[in-house]
């Protein structure tokens, strides 16, 4: 399948993560955790060592971020997926030159929050897409989930070449705040933001246009309880073990090892500064592109890797002409995919 379009989209309110530390320090956060746990937070967030300078979060201040109930939390995702998601999958469609009316199917794919209907029934409303548009929501793939969600418009468009397919990866990380004394749930606040990509594909493409297939993937449910949200009176709590970095890089270096050709470049879903490092030490490259994502947003769950992709396609270099594009989390599974033109 070809890349028409891809575009990224992020909420306006950007926030350091100093500032970060000073609106929790002062909110009633702090009155639940034990002093050793705002030490660490306080750490995290201040020593500049995690990689992360800012992150992009669908609140007017980060105290509004805590303190919700379940119901609260869901209502908050609700409340801001669907236009996100809307608005950056209108700027994909305007920059390949089509309408939503063009659009044939519609995948999206998410984590942080549950509709039903799903985010696609909000998404093709608020874009105003025909009536018999195919929607199909992926929903409890974690961080890993854009490229199962192109392997999945791949069969549409093999199935129906002529169709025009819309991917878009929403996730409010803001909408599965947790807090607790737990190692892995403070550090999940300090990592997670919010964003949405979307990309435009067809089955019939042009000289020069980037090219996906090739899909591979690596499951491990052994390890399902290293990483996965778990419910706790309703809410959404991250569950994240210290062995994931190590996880990660060994389940990548297998999809890459199962590669048909080597790549010019590796975009990544950027999980943390320990991720980043257990990859570079299993791939022959240094993750610019990728870090550079971690570094002005933080880890934003499922669109991530599609902002690393897209930073390295607006560098527009010539010799590229294959690239390789990973991203894992839940399950523990890791996916893999090819670029080529």
């Amino acid at each position: 399948m070809f890349l028409r379009s891809l575009t990224t989209a992020v909420p306006p309110n950007s926030f350091s993560q100093e500032s970060c530390w000073q609106a929790m320090r002062h909110s009633d956060l702090m009155e639940n955790l034990k002093p050793r746990s705002a030490a660490m937070l306080e750490k995290i967030l201040t020593q500049g060592s995690s990689g992360i300078e800012r992150r992009n979060l669908a609140v007017a201040s980060i105290d509004q971020a805590f303190g919700l109930d379940a119901g609260q939390l869901n209502q908050h995702f609700e409340r801001e997926a669907p236009p996100l998601a809307s608005t950056v999958l209108l700027e994909a469609l305007k920059n390949a030159g089509l309408l939503a009316t063009d659009v044939d199917a519609l995948f999206v794919c998410t984590c942080t929050g549950y509709l039903c209907p799903g985010v696609t029934s909000h998404v093709a409303e608020l874009t105003g897409m025909r009536d018999d548009v195919y929607l199909a929501d992926l929903v409890g793939l974690g961080c890993g989930a854009a490229i199962p969600m192109l392997r999945a418009a791949q069969g549409f468009l093999a199935a129906n070449p002529g169709a025009v397919v819309a991917t878009v990866a929403v996730e409010i990380c803001s909408a599965a705040f947790f807090a607790n004394d737990d190692p892995g749930v403070l550090i999940s606040l300090c990592l997670f933001g919010d964003g949405a990509a979307a990309a435009i594909w067809t089955g019939e493409g042009k000289a020069g246009e980037w090219q996906a297939g090739h899909f591979t993937t690596t499951h491990r449910p052994a390890e399902r309880e290293k990483i996965r949200f778990v419910n706790d009176a309703g809410k959404l709590k991250n569950q994240l073990h210290r062995a994931v970095p190590g996880l990660a890089g060994e389940a990548v270096a297998v999809l890459f090892a199962k590669r048909t050709n080597n790549p010019d470049q590796v975009l990544a879903h950027s999980g943390g500064r320990d991720v980043m490092e257990a990859l570079e030490a299993v791939l022959p490259f240094h993750l610019t592109e990728t870090r550079e994502v971690l570094r002005d947003h933080g880890n934003m769950s499922s669109p991530s890797v599609f902002f690393a992709l897209e930073r390295r396609l607006k560098q527009n270099q010539p010799d590229d002409q294959r690239l390789w594009l990973t991203a894992f989390g839940a399950g523990f599974a890791a996916h893999a995919c090819e670029l080529w033109r």
